[in-house]
């Protein structure tokens, strides 16, 4: 009997916890960053996009793994900024 009622609490507190995080989720997604808020100032994903196809091909052109290393910091500082200016207009 006790091995039950542990394994009911159990499945009980997992629901509970799936509920929560269920609902974590929904709030975090309805709250607009910077991807979405550079879409609704009518930006194009291009440059996102774009430096990514060009970090790809980068990265398999590139001589060695510190030139890799490079390259994506480079393109990470690209599309934060440009994702971040969206934030001040």
């Amino acid at each position: 009997m006790p091995e039950s009622l542990d394994a009911r609490m159990r499945d009980e507190i997992d629901d509970q916890v799936a509920e929560a995080f269920d609902a974590y989720l929904a709030d975090r997604l309805a709250e607009p960053g910077p991807l979405r808020t550079s879409l609704a100032l009518r930006r194009s994903a291009a440059v996102v996009l774009g430096t990514v196809g060009a970090g790809a091909l980068a990265t398999a052109l590139a001589p060695d793994e510190g030139a890799v290393g490079w390259i994506w910091g480079a393109i990470t500082v690209i599309d934060l900024a440009w994702l971040l200016t969206a934030r001040r207009r």
